[in-house]
């Protein structure tokens, strides 16, 4: 997953790369409102409000205008009800107040993609080289045959599979399938395994290292 960390106080946007990067994201920095917006697609930005080039409540509105999906926090010391209001108005889904946990900031962070990927329409129907999957009906089928799936192999299953070819990181699994990221990294390591021997062909589900899984095209 990739967060955008607009944050103009070295110290603070130091401490954040480092705590985000250890949980398992990709994170962009940019200091000012003109990087913000000049940076590529992600996943979800965490907007301090107060910029040296301007104000964050600028970037928040033209982000949203470009995207309902993309995820905005706001994260800034302006305390104020009537600033929480504004930010919450101008397209924020939540609105931090410094000083903040890491805790507090996590659980965020996964309430808003959760919000974000529920929101995404959904395909009915996926396919992925032999791979079909029927998302309404929660079934699954390989090159014609029918493959029964427990509740959590299919949701890690779904989870590649609607970035077919990409490398999808265990924390974005983790996400889609268990709702957190707190889990046990090593669940999701589990039940590959189990996927790849039900599916049939164990390199359909590729190891990205250092990063996750990825579902392979044809």
């Amino acid at each position: 997953m990739r967060i955008l960390l607009v944050e103009d106080d070295r110290r603070v946007a130091a401490a954040l790369l480092s705590a985000l990067t250890r949980r398992g994201y990709e994170v962009e920095h940019a200091a000012t409102v003109a990087a913000a917006l000049s940076a590529a697609p992600c996943d979800l930005v965490l907007l301090d409000l107060t910029l040296p080039d301007g104000d964050g409540t600028d970037v928040c509105r033209q982000l949203r205008r470009r995207s309902n999906q993309l995820g905005i926090i706001a994260v800034t010391a302006r305390g104020e009800e009537r600033d929480r209001v504004l930010g919450l108005r101008i397209g924020a889904d939540d609105y931090v107040v410094k000083p903040f946990s890491m805790v507090e900031l996590q659980a965020r962070i996964e309430a808003v993609l959760r919000r974000a990927a529920h929101a995404a329409p959904e395909r009915n129907l996926i396919e992925v080289g032999s791979v079909y999957i029927d998302v309404a009906a929660r079934t699954v089928a390989v090159a014609g045959r029918s493959v029964s799936l427990t509740r959590k192999e299919f949701d890690v299953l779904l989870s590649l599979a609607r970035q077919p070819g990409v490398a999808v990181a265990r924390d974005r699994i983790l996400l889609d399938a268990w709702g957190t990221t707190f889990a046990d990294r090593h669940t999701v390591e589990v039940h590959v395994g189990s996927l790849r021997g039900k599916l049939g062909d164990p390199r359909l589900v590729e190891t990205v290292r250092g990063v996750g899984y990825r579902l392979r095209g044809e």
